[in-house]
């Protein structure tokens, strides 16, 4: 693998549509100015349903998506095309342990041009597989109960809504193993 490029937590794979190939990797310091870039990319309609609701500030998110991604318990994924030796990010994850509840929560977008293609199961399977390598037993996430792509992934992923949620909100779990 080039040095241009960090290493890939699972294999690059080709997408459909996409020239080039796909990395998912984990996102380091360096990768906030095109994290950025990429929500910034994103239309308002990914970005309210990623956020939960608007937000200006497309550099300071993604400078706490870097932050929060410290320690082994939380971190950040990139899922990056690669073509023509550059690196664009398309999609990313971010994932945190939360010990007192024993369970991780995350939080994930695919840019728009890259939707309903797989890319966003390749990315949660990828976080799983991460997170129950740390030996975490459970995962969990929160969307708005508008957000149908979203409750499509993750029953697709396997993640059943666990009736926590409200009016406007569905909370999903998944029950990890090896």
């Amino acid at each position: 693998m080039s040095q241009l490029f960090p290493p890939a937590v699972v294999e690059p794979v080709e997408l459909a549509d996409a020239a080039g190939m796909v990395c998912i990797r984990t996102a380091g310091a360096s990768d906030v100015e095109n994290l950025s870039v990429y929500f910034t990319g994103l239309s308002a309609t990914s970005r309210n349903k990623r956020f939960s609701g608007a937000r200006a500030d497309p550099g300071v998110v993604a400078a706490e998506c870097i932050a929060r991604s410290g320690g082994l318990d939380n971190f950040t994924l990139l899922a990056e095309l690669r073509a023509e030796g550059r690196g664009t990010i398309i999609g990313e994850a971010l994932y945190a342990y939360d010990a007192t509840v024993r369970h991780g929560e995350f939080a994930i977008s695919v840019a728009d041009a890259f939707q309903r293609k797989g890319l966003g199961l390749q990315m949660l399977t990828a976080m799983e597989t991460r997170a129950i390598d740390l030996g975490h037993e459970m995962i969990a996430a929160e969307t708005a109960r508008a957000n149908a792509e979203m409750r499509g992934l993750a029953k697709k992923a396997g993640f059943n809504d666990t009736g926590l949620g409200d009016w406007q909100s569905v909370h999903l779990a998944k029950r990890l193993s090896r």
